[in-house]
């Protein structure tokens, strides 16, 4: 049985990636107002439909109807990652600090319209009457003074809702996630009366819980009934559903940034530059080095049994642990992500970690320090390369719109929400990198998928030098590996500015799998297995 879907506000094609991903799922209507966005999804979904159109000129009757289907209105009218704060009434509150210079900035009432695309989704479901309908956008929509209004118009068309907010970084039902952690809202409607979706089956991760061992995590809403922006860790959590365990938080799994990296692309060193870095990139670099860079000494042997991951590791301004007739103690760097964009209030994390959110601009950099001959390697290198007292080339994802440390993030975790724009540099120093998930080590060159525990010896080099560090912007392919597009994927264009806005517009194709694939089986009631 085959089941079809129409893509609204398709972009580059992530979502249909995504949905190309689950068995008997084809798209084959697709549709966004950007030229590039619809020549590049054709290239690679030749067998869809194309209509290239702002949505709001487009009568649904002269569409194909289709079992699903997918919207994905514009959200930079809704997103703080736009750079100006917003009212959801409609009005900016404060000028845009990132407008493309080939953009003008939208007038109050544009910027009203385009959120007001949101109604073009019972709009065209009213004519098709889908048998199941998911709309995404950024979690800021939550707070749309005309949210309840839309969606009692969808129960009147006959439909029921969830509203499931995912991070692109724990979509592993299916496959695995993408290494970025990007929260998005998404709304899913099926028809009254039907087969109602297992969403604990689809939109539980895989976590680590001490107790309990590998858990299908539980989500949990901080302020429950509370519509606001959701960030994971700040507005929602994960626990462990054992009552033994009394709501103990717990990690899922996530792969970091470090698989996207490709370690042989060259950066310049930074005291080498000819037009010197900003001074708040430069503030940037430093907090970020002095947070994640500074060495720390563990038991990487022996007896390494710890009450919690982390407990037997130690700065080392403290003393030294005693010191066994076994060789036992290992020093320890994690690399670092640093933004590079001009928002304030974020840090700098190890590489052990997922990205931030990709937006429309390039924000992230890595910065990696040199020593002697050594040679990049990928990141998902295998097997391991040769570990020497002079360590490894290590670094750190820097987003470029922000200050302070927590804009700088070490590849070994997620990256940070991917954007429309390049804010993300690599900032390489030489050292190694420990297992986020474990508080243990964990070699940087080390196969990723895997996020379990490693123990092992690890050495580190001396205190980072900004100046010895290497500096350079992500390129198009790590982008396009940080928002999990398969690396064959086309972009068309020349321009590295547009693809990366085609790239940090798309949907994640792990959260399009995951939550289509939800629906398909409530359609069918054909039942799928979950991810090993």
């Amino acid at each position: 049985m085959t089941l079809t879907v129409a893509d609204y506000f398709c972009g580059a094609g992530g979502s249909s990636t995504g949905m190309h991903q689950v068995p008997g799922v084809r798209v084959v209507m697709a549709s966004n107002h950007w030229q590039l966005a619809v020549d590049t999804h054709n290239a690679n979904f030749p067998d869809a439909d194309h209509d290239r159109e702002d949505i709001t000129r487009i009568d649904p009757r002269r569409h194909p109807s289709t079992d699903i289907g997918w919207f994905s209105p514009e959200c930079t009218n809704w997103s703080q990652a736009k750079g100006m704060k917003v009212d959801y009434d409609g009005k900016p509150v404060q000028g845009n600090l990132f407008e493309q210079d080939d953009e003008a900035p939208l007038p109050d009432e544009a910027a009203v319209r385009s959120r007001m695309l949101m109604q073009d989704v019972p709009r065209f479901t009213e004519v098709h009457r889908y048998r199941a309908v998911i709309v995404e956008n950024v979690t800021d929509v939550l707070k749309w003074s005309h949210l309840d209004q839309w969606l009692r118009r969808m129960r009147l068309l006959g439909y029921e809702h969830r509203i499931v907010v995912l991070n692109s970084a724990f979509a592993t039902a299916y496959g695995p996630g993408a290494p970025q952690l990007r929260d998005r809202v998404y709304f899913v409607f099926w028809r009254t009366g039907g087969r109602s979706p297992d969403f604990a089956k689809w939109t539980r991760p895989r976590a680590w819980c001490p107790r309990c061992g590998d858990v299908r995590a539980v989500y949990v809403d901080k302020r429950p009934g509370v519509r606001r922006t959701m960030r994971y860790g700040q507005q929602y959590t994960y626990r462990c559903p054992a009552t033994a365990c009394r709501g103990r938080a717990v990690s899922p799994y996530a792969l970091p940034a470090a698989a996207i990296i490709d370690w042989a692309v060259p950066a310049q060193r930074i005291g080498e530059r000819v037009k010197p870095l900003e001074p708040k990139t430069l503030a940037r670099i430093r907090a970020g080095l002095a947070r994640y860079a500074g060495p720390s000494s563990l038991e990487a042997a022996g007896n390494t049994f710890e009450r919690r991951p982390g407990v037997r590791t130690w700065p080392l301004v403290e003393p030294l642990r005693t010191v066994h007739t076994t060789a036992s103690k290992a020093l320890a760097c994690p690399p670092l992500l640093v933004p590079v964009e001009g928002r304030d209030g974020k840090l700098a994390r190890t590489v052990a970690d997922p990205m931030r959110a990709q937006t429309a601009r390039a924000e992230n950099a890595l910065v990696i320090p040199l020593r002697n001959n050594g040679v990049a390697k990928p990141a998902d290198a295998s097997p391991l390369l040769t570990v020497a007292a002079a360590g490894t080339h290590q670094g750190l994802l820097m987003r470029n719109n922000t200050g302070g440390a927590e804009m700088s993030t070490p590849v070994g975790e997620p990256m940070r929400a991917l954007t429309t724009a390049g804010h993300q540099s690599l900032i390489g120093f030489d050292h190694l990198t420990y297992g986020y998930d474990t508080g243990r080590l964990r070699p940087l060159e080390m196969p990723l998928p895997a996020q379990t525990t490693v123990e092992g010896d690890a050495l580190l080099g001396t205190a980072v030098d900004v100046d010895d560090c290497t500096f350079r912007m992500l390129t198009v392919d790590e982008i396009r590996a940080g928002m999990a597009f398969t690396p064959g994927y086309v972009l068309l264009g020349t321009a590295k500015r547009a693809k990366v806005r085609m790239l940090g517009n798309a949907v994640t194709p792990p959260a399009a799998r995951d939550l289509v694939a939800c629906v398909v089986e409530a359609i069918t009631g054909d039942p799928f297995d979950l991810a090993a």
